[in-house]
């Protein structure tokens, strides 16, 4: 799964990377209304504090001019960290999550004693997660915020930012966890059971700690009852009730536990 994530990555850094080049032009030229930056001065830290202005009154496009201007002519400077996290941001708040993503991974790796490193992998994990698109889609991005998630967890597991980091994370493996479990549905529907199973089994190896785990193995009971294999659904009908004797089904596989041939 991991070789899995930073193969894709990989591929996605790439395109991001692709996509700064392409915006490069509009740096020096206009952005929007932008008409580019005003900074003339060259002092570091007034070019900083005129950017920091501009995102603090939700001028985006403005700082964004800033920051990039600043990346550019101040890049050996104490305050080049503040700017490309800045300049993140400034991405991120105009929902540019794409762009956004560049920034803070070149943070991430050009500056990694940074005080903002933190602030940037949590981020990054939430640029992914506003990439998640709805659970019938492609599910690219919502592997990615899942690894980033997980990823800043493990890395700072006291951070401010590490509950809504739980949070995120179990919305995320739910997601997918739904989306197989659909899957699982429509051939159980289709009375194609051998395929169900499959689905309900890819839910349980990956996702046994989600809110449609107890969904899954009752579907895959049903099922192999239905298919007659009536040992291995003895053998399920065991781990429900050791598992998920709280589930709104616990009734209903005591009831398919009763109707099991002796």
């Amino acid at each position: 799964m991991r070789k899995y994530f930073r193969k894709e990555m990989g591929l996605f850094k790439n395109l991001a990377a692709i996509a700064v080049l392409i915006s490069i032009p509009f740096i020096f030229g206009s952005c929007g209304s932008s008409k580019g930056s005003s900074i003339i001065t060259d002092d570091p830290e007034k070019a900083y504090f005129i950017g920091k202005s501009h995102y603090d009154k939700q001028d985006y496009l403005e700082s964004i001019d800033d920051f990039n201007m600043i990346k550019l002519r101040f890049s050996g400077s104490n305050i080049i960290d503040k700017a490309a996290y800045y300049l993140g941001m400034s991405y991120y708040k105009r929902e540019e999550y794409v762009l956004a993503v560049y920034e803070f991974e070149n943070l991430l790796k050009s500056y990694p004693a940074s005080s903002l490193t933190e602030d940037s992998k949590y981020m990054l994990a939430m640029c992914y997660y506003n990439l998640s698109p709805k659970y019938n889609l492609d599910q690219t991005y919502t592997r990615y915020a899942i690894s980033e998630f997980q990823s800043f967890i493990e890395l700072y597991p006291k951070s401010k930012y590490s509950a809504e980091a739980e949070r995120k994370l179990s919305e995320l493996k739910n997601k997918l966890a739904f989306k197989i479990y659909k899957s699982a549905e429509l051939y159980f529907n289709l009375e194609n059971y051998k395929s169900a199973i499959i689905y309900y089994d890819n839910l349980l190896e990956e996702f046994f700690e989600s809110d449609y785990a107890d969904d899954a193995l009752y579907g895959k009971i049903q099922a192999l009852i239905i298919k007659k294999k009536y040992e291995d659904a003895k053998k399920e009908i065991e781990r429900f009730e050791k598992k998920f004797f709280s589930s709104q089904y616990l009734s209903k596989v005591k009831s398919l536990k009763a109707q099991i041939p002796l």
